[in-house]
């Protein structure tokens, strides 16, 4: 870990951890002026914006494992022994959803799992867009 104070900007400690740049600015700026943090706070703020950023990953998975629950749900009536009968389309789409967690495993994964239309003119526009949502 390093730190360099008053760059780029005037008022910011540049704190690198595991080669990454946190720029930590001012705790407030007031008529009093700047209270700039202590150099204790500014380490602090960054061990935290590192803490967080390598849990990142952890946090989408559960946004996906949030979404696939939803999806499981809205399905769940299919396989009670009254329905009359669920197509193996449904079967399989269902398993591909409880599969989600050991088929895609990396952050990147989660992405696309998690993007969403940003097209605010599309009629979809918010929806996730990879095809595993969609049901047959």
């Amino acid at each position: 870990m390093s730190y360099k104070i008053n760059t780029p900007r005037d008022n910011y400690v540049t704190y690198t951890l595991n080669g990454v740049d946190y720029e930590i600015g001012p705790t407030s700026s007031s008529s009093r002026g700047i209270v700039m943090k202590t150099e204790e706070e500014a380490l602090a703020r960054a061990i935290r914006l590192e803490d967080r950023k390598n849990k990142s990953a952890s946090r989408k998975l559960d946004s996906v494992k949030k979404q696939r629950l939803i999806k499981l749900k809205e399905t769940d009536y299919m396989t009670l022994s009254d329905y009359p009968s669920i197509s193996d389309e449904m079967k399989a789409w269902r398993q591909s959803l409880r599969d989600i967690p050991q088929d895609y495993t990396t952050e990147e994964q989660y992405d696309l799992l998690l993007a969403t239309d940003q097209d605010k003119n599309s009629p979809t526009y918010g929806h996730q867009t990879h095809a595993i949502w969609s049901k047959p």
